[in-house]
Formats: C-alpha cells, structure tokens, sequence
C-alpha cells in the first residue's frame, strides 16, 4: 500500500506541473483538491491515466477522484512531499525553483496557455448559481460522510435494540448498556451536528473555521439560564435552542465570513487577531441568535401547523404531502418540531400515525440511491459514497444519503422526495399504521409498530412502495449525462 501511496503522489505531480505548481491540497471523503498556479502546465488526458485514479473534475479547484481510503494517505503524502500541513496554503505561489529569467515560449505554447486561461473562465463565468449552491454545500457535508456513516450504523443497531426493549422481544440491563453507549457514540455527531457544519461552512466560504464553530455553537444556546431565557424579538416567546438548523448555520456563516473579511482589511494588522474575531463573534451571535433563529422558529411554526392540517385530512393525499416534504425538512434541520405531534398523538391515541408516514422519505431515499448505484456505473466517486451511505439509511438515518448523495446532485434529491411520497400515500391508503414511541425509520422503526402482525406488514409493504417509487423515478428522471459519468459530485 505504501509503494502505491507514493507512486500515486509522484504521478499527480508529475501531470500537474510539479509540486511548485500547486498552492493547496485539500482531501474529502473520495477526492484530492488541488489549487493549481498555471493551468497551462496540467495535463488532464495523463492525470485520467494513472492507475488508481477514477476520475478528474476540472473546477475552481482541481479535483482528483481516488476513492475512500486511499484519497486521505496520498493527500498527506503530497502534502508531506511539498513540506506544508495538508490544507495549509503555500506562502509564495511562484516556484522556488523557478529562475528569475523565464525560457522563452513559443507562439503555439502562448495560443494553448491562452486558450486553457480562456477555457477556465468561461466555465466558470456559465456555472450556474445553483450549481454554486450544490456545491458549496457538499462541501460543507461531505467531509461528515465518515462521521455520518459511523455513528449512523452504530446509533442504527442501537435504536433498533431500543425498540426490541420497548417492546419487550428482549430485557435486562446489558442490552441497556450496550444502547447507551451506541446512543453516545451517535449523540457525538449528531447532538453537535451544527458545530461540525458551522466550521465547515467556514472552510468552504473563507472565514476562521474555529469561528464557525462557535457560530454554530450559539444556535444551540447551551449558555442560556432556562429561569431567564432569551426571548424572541419577534414574538416576545422563548427562545428555544436548535431553532434554524444546520440551513440558518449556514446562512450565518455565510453572513460572518463577509463580516471577518472586511474586518481583516480595515483592521489594523498588530491587533487584528485579537479586534476581528472578538467584533465578529459579538455582531454574528447577536444576529445569529435574535434574526437567524426566530426567522427559522417562524417557518417552524407555519410548518407545524401546515401538518396539522394535512394530518385532519388524511387517506392517501396526507400521506403522499407529508412522506414527499419530510426530506427537505430534514434538510433545513426542522424535522425536530414535529417531536411535540407525535408525543401529543402518543398520549393521545397510544401511538403516532404520522411517524410511520415520514418514514418512506427514507425508504424514496433508499430507492434513489440504489437507482443511482446500477445508473451510474461510471461514476465511481458517486458508487463508494451510496456504497457507505446505503447501510444507515435502510435503518432510518437517512443524512448520509441526503447531504452526500442525492442533495448535491439536485435531481435526485426531488425523485427521492417523490418515491418517499408513494410510500407515504401507500400507508395512508391502507390506515391503520402508527408507532408506540418515537424512533429511527426504516427497518429499524418495524418492533415500534402498534397492534400486531397486519399493521407491521402494511408497514413493510409500503417500505417496498417507497423503494419502488424512489428507484423507478430516480433510474428513468434522476439522472443527466454529467451525473452518470461522475463530472458532477
């Protein structure tokens, strides 16, 4: 392993210019970024040649496709081979070997240096705005697929343990520890979810990473007295931790990365670094904590009471809104207000109708990846991904799947929402389905099923829907020429 490390590493450099040619290495889950200083020296044909590399995307950044595992050890390696920290950018982005009289070009090397310059722009100038927003959040989420699968398949086989103690098919204090400690190990991702994002979103928009932890910290409130807390300026309610998600964490990075930066020009240079963070922090978490979260409280709110309504309807059509729109509320980090419904229900009717329908978002999401996976063969980053992303989301966590796999690519995000629909309209259809206590989806949710076999079996089958639903849609209208040969994610 270590040989192909090293040649792999060699063979980048050699097709990119050198390692004078490159500023920074940056490493997700599957790929090697790159910031490269000539264009004109790369060769793109040779870097798609090397034996280990399954594939190039040619961006702001130049991005080499090597598959888990193997992409996070020839980072280093290159990053050791250039003498800087892996992400550290290089002080001087000319040559150290380069002397100060340059050899003199010829007419056709000037025509081809021009016209890659002409090339990157233009890309650049017609990638869409949306696009941009695609990206820049799987940069923000990819690089949690590790932690996302992980604790996900840990917390998975726990909640599936916590609902066989709830049921009673299994007892005693050693099946309680061993749900304990699968319940702290999930809580470390996700309980602090918005803090990893707050310092990625950082990253990807330019700002101090520890800074955008500590913004995404503060949606959290965790240093508010529950005797006086905050109120909303809005309402004159309560402020309550967690409202806005991991999107409002986003949004407020987005907001402090502007402000950090001006600072840093105004700023002068034997105080900034203790002036920009300590204004930063102060104007951010203020706006963060008194204009980010009650506006993402108020959508809240509305949601709410949106699904109160669906649910007095009922049959099919709730089931298909509601099992359709749960991902993106997943997505905005506000599928956490529905706690209180289904607590309500519970004490209400013995158990919630309503979780066992937003459950087929995950089983349309099951679906789409698996489309995905027969669809697009050639896609190899993509394939490792649904690979990892595949196992927690059959047992209920579906954020893998979202923010790795079917977010970023933008059309299948919407099948998956589609297919989660039909499952949900499934369960609807055949009524009678509801959960005796809150827990994960998908198979994990079965033990949790109130009033014996046939209500667990039209659970199933409308699981089977949602995988049908999700898989059909997303193989026939989830994909375009780009994603299935890997030139998007």
């Amino acid at each position: 392993m270590a040989d192909k490390i090293t040649r792999l590493a060699e063979e980048i450099y050699e097709h990119v210019g050198g390692v004078n040619n490159v500023n920074k290495i940056v490493n997700c889950m599957t790929r090697i970024r790159m910031g490269v200083i000539d264009d004109s020296k790369l060769d793109i044909d040779g870097l798609k040649a090397i034996d280990g590399v399954m594939g190039v995307v040619e961006d702001e950044t130049l991005q080499i496709v090597l598959g888990p595992g193997t992409v996070s050890k020839v980072a280093q390696k290159m990053a050791d081979m250039a003498g800087v920290e892996l992400g550290e950018e290089r002080p001087d982005g000319t040559s150290v070997e380069e002397s100060p009289a340059k050899e003199t070009t010829s007419g056709k090397d000037d025509v081809n240096a021009k016209a890659k310059e002409v090339h990157a722009q233009v890309k650049k100038k017609n990638q869409k705005p949306w696009s941009k927003v695609l990206k820049s959040i799987a940069n923000i989420f990819v690089p949690l697929i590790p932690a996302f699968v992980g604790a996900g398949i840990i917390g998975g086989i726990a909640s599936v343990l916590t609902n066989m103690l709830e049921a009673g098919t299994i007892a005693g204090d050693a099946w309680v520890n061993i749900v304990s400690v699968g319940s702290i190990i999930q809580s470390g991702v996700f309980t602090y979810l918005v803090i990893y994002v707050g310092i990625n979103a950082a990253r990807e928009f330019g700002a101090s990473p520890s800074l955008g932890g500590v913004i995404g910290g503060v949606t959290m409130l965790t240093g508010m007295s529950e005797d006086l807390p905050l109120p909303n300026i809005f309402t004159g309610e309560p402020l309550a931790g967690g409202q806005g998600g991991v999107i409002g964490v986003i949004i407020a990075v987005f907001l402090m990365a502007q402000v950090e930066k001006w600072l840093h020009k105004i700023v002068p240079d034997a105080v900034d670094i203790i002036v920009t963070p300590v204004l930063t922090l102060a104007a951010m978490g203020v706006v963060t904590i008194f204009f980010i979260m009650p506006l993402a409280g108020w959508i809240s709110d509305g949601l709410v009471g949106g699904i109160s309504w669906v649910l007095s309807v009922g049959g099919a059509f709730a089931g298909f809104v509601l099992g359709a729109l749960f991902l993106p509320m997943v997505m905005f980090g506000l599928h956490q207000i529905l706690t209180p419904i289904h607590l309500q229900l519970i004490e209400t009717y013995g158990s919630t109708t309503l979780l066992p329908i937003l459950a087929m978002a995950g089983a349309g999401q099951v679906g789409a990846a698996i489309a995905l996976w027969i669809r697009c063969r050639n896609n190899k980053k993509l394939t490792e991904m649904i690979k990892g992303a595949l196992p927690v989301g059959i047992l209920g966590i579906g954020e893998p799947l979202i923010y790795g796999v079917t977010l970023p690519l933008g059309r299948p995000f919407i099948t998956a929402c589609l297919g989660g629909g039909i499952g949900g309209a499934v369960v609807g259809l055949l009524g009678g389905v509801g959960s005796i206590s809150i827990g994960p989806s998908g198979l994990a949710l079965i033990p949790l099923i109130a009033g014996g076999t046939t209500p667990m079996l039209n659970y199933v089958i409308s699981l089977i829907a949602g995988y049908i639903g999700g898989f059909v849609l997303t193989y026939f209208f989830g994909t375009n020429e780009d994603i299935r040969e890997g030139n998007i994610i």
